[in-house]
């Protein structure tokens, strides 16, 4: 009852926040706006009800150092989307065409920090955390990442190798950046770095949401494979294997650091003895 308790919490937050910035669509002040408050408020609700629901401090999303964590990962995730559309356009995928738009770039960094913060604290800091305490670590990996793939199937140029891509790429490795670093910090700044690159910076489809108007003035071209094509750079195979190796990577830290939670073995009864009376 506690983490449903905590997946209606946060999940609320989420729905009005995504509602209200539908509600502004075009407008990048009021999503700027919008979208900061629906994160802040989003953190604020998932401490509190941790604390009502759990009677503990919620050391995953603690304020001690929280701000490097949060740029340590929003550096990963910018960097690593930056590698994947630099591998494109070596082969001539993607191209830029002029200065884009810089007051819908700032939209989009409300809007990103939004949907990085909560979908990060329900699928890493809820689900995942929920799943590991009962199955351990690496079955939970592998449903919250098929889970958070099958999510965006709803997007409007959704493909199932799009969510497919997705589920390897982001699923996997969100969650076993978390089984790493313990914190949900890291995954936050990752999700948003790698987010805001995509739409606010290189002005391409995040996800199959459409175009997006950043800094840039963009296109992609080419086959599928490489471009990820309606989908955007997140369907490419560059996106999968850049996912992949930052997957692997976040595992053996885990390993190294003790963080790995094996799975529940359930206790061997004894048979049951018989006294026989002489």
């Amino acid at each position: 009852m506690r983490f449903v308790k905590q997946l209606l919490a946060v999940a609320a937050v989420a729905l009005v926040g995504g509602q209200s910035i539908a509600a502004v669509e075009g407008s990048f002040f009021p999503t700027l706006v919008i979208g900061a408050v629906t994160a802040v408020l989003a953190v604020v609700v998932h401490r509190w009800v941790v604390r009502r629901t759990e009677r503990r401090e919620p050391a995953e999303l603690g304020l001690d150092g929280w701000g490097g964590k949060l740029g340590r990962g929003t550096l990963i995730g910018f960097a690593m989307f930056a590698a994947v559309i630099a591998s494109i356009a070596f082969l001539g995928g993607y191209h830029v065409e002029g200065w884009g738009s810089p007051t819908g770039a700032l939209g989009l960094l409300g809007l990103m920090a939004a949907a990085a913060v909560t979908e990060e604290l329900l699928f890493r800091g809820l689900l995942f955390r929920i799943i590991e305490e009962r199955t351990g670590t690496w079955i939970a990996l592998a449903l919250t990442g098929v889970g958070f793939g099958a999510m965006h199937l709803v997007n409007p140029d959704a493909s199932l190798w799009g969510a497919t891509a997705i589920a390897i790429e982001a699923g996997f490795m969100l969650a076993a950046c978390y089984a790493a670093t313990r914190n949900l910090w890291v995954p936050i700044g990752l999700h948003f770095g790698w987010n805001f690159a995509a739409g606010g910076v290189f002005s391409v489809v995040v996800s199959g949401n459409g175009e997006s108007k950043g800094l840039l003035e963009a296109s992609t071209s080419g086959p599928v494979t490489l471009s990820g094509g309606a989908f955007g750079p997140e369907g490419s195979l560059y996106a999968v294997v850049a996912g992949v190796v930052l997957t692997v990577v976040f595992l053996w830290l885990a390993k190294r650091r003790g963080h790995l939670v094996p799975r529940r073995r359930r206790p061997v009864q004894a048979p049951a003895t018989v006294t026989v009376t002489p």
